[in-house]
């Protein structure tokens, strides 16, 4: 497995991180493992050569986040391990406990912590932009939450490129601590962030982590129980364009006798502007394909054929104004 520096930071983690949204409770998703489960591929993730981790207190109500810390540190020392967490979506009912509040993230950093019997997390996480909060409110929140020496770093998701150049402007000005990661969803059915974040990113040397590599198991053939039940899996995919798309990418596969996953995962290896990939798996033969795929080379020639079939699309993320998403309409 290749080290890589992250971003402009002197961190230094695995070329692919292990996304543990999977991980935790099947009460709350049913395509959720379980901890039994979840061991024994959390071990193999170590045997790889994977040091970083990405879960989010919201991923089944803070057990991915106990599971996966308490199995990794069980079996490695703390300090070999990259472990990311996250924090805005609601945790129960109560109109405080979601958001970037001072309150919210103070309270999450907390309980995060506690869960994960940790004294620091690598790499804090706002999962979205919250436009109910000032700016240099959830700003300042984070910047003292690093200088207590609870965060090492600061991390963002699922937002616009202005947000995020606005959070980070902020913190600029007010000599505080800067976003050094973006994580956003990135696969060859959803490109969106190749307009402006991912120049950005690129031009400010922020780490860009990818999720969905897989676009929810699209890109994968996958007919398992998230295929069925995930509601992001039926919402955000499967229209005409990404149809064509998915049946490229198996006829390529076919000539390669390779799997779908192996192409989709290839095609976002290739990419140099994404640091890391974020994989997931659900079990120990799909996380050794996920991994394997890194070494899968496609020819340029197949690289611009898949990129070439890309139309814009509909932004995926919190922000979107009515009238709904067309896949939501059933367009």
């Amino acid at each position: 497995m290749d080290i890589v520096s992250f971003g402009k930071t002197g961190l230094k983690v695995s070329r692919i991180c292990f996304g543990t949204m999977t991980i935790g409770s099947s009460q709350w998703k049913p395509w959720v493992l379980d901890e039994t489960e979840a061991r024994p591929i959390l071990k193999k993730c170590l045997e790889l050569g994977i040091n970083f981790f990405d879960t989010a207190n919201w991923y089944s109500l803070g057990e991915s986040e106990r599971i996966v810390a308490s199995t990794l540190i069980s079996m490695v020392p703390r300090d070999q391990l990259v472990l990311a967490t996250k924090a805005y979506y609601p945790m129960h009912d109560d109109p405080n406990s979601r958001g970037l509040s001072r309150k919210h993230l103070l309270e999450s950093i907390d309980s995060s912590l506690k869960r994960m019997q940790t004294d620091y997390i690598d790499l804090f996480l706002i999962h979205a932009f919250d436009t109910q909060t000032p700016v240099e409110e959830t700003m300042e929140t984070l910047n003292d939450i690093v200088r207590s020496g609870k965060v090492r770093y600061l991390g963002a998701s699922t937002m616009f490129a202005w947000q995020f150049e606005q959070m980070n402007h902020v913190a600029r000005l007010n000599g505080w601590t800067q976003f050094v990661n973006m994580q956003c969803q990135y696969n060859l059915l959803y490109r969106e962030e190749e307009r402006e974040m991912i120049p950005y990113c690129r031009h400010q040397d922020i780490a860009i982590t990818a999720f969905s590599p897989l676009a929810r198991g699209w890109l994968s053939g996958s007919k398992k129980v998230r295929s069925e039940k995930d509601v992001s899996f039926i919402t955000f995919h499967g229209d005409t364009l990404d149809l064509e798309i998915i049946a490229k990418v198996e006829e390529i596969a076919d000539g390669h006798k390779a799997t779908m996953a192996e192409i989709a995962l290839a095609w976002v290896y290739s990419k140099k502007a994404i640091c890391c990939p974020i994989i997931g798996a659900s079990s120990l033969s799909q996380l050794a394909t996920n991994v394997e795929s890194i070494n899968f080379k496609l020819t340029a020639d197949e690289i611009q054929i898949l990129d070439a079939l890309y139309r814009p699309r509909d932004v995926i993320n919190d922000y979107v104004p009515e009238p709904l998403p067309r896949y939501l309409k059933g367009a």
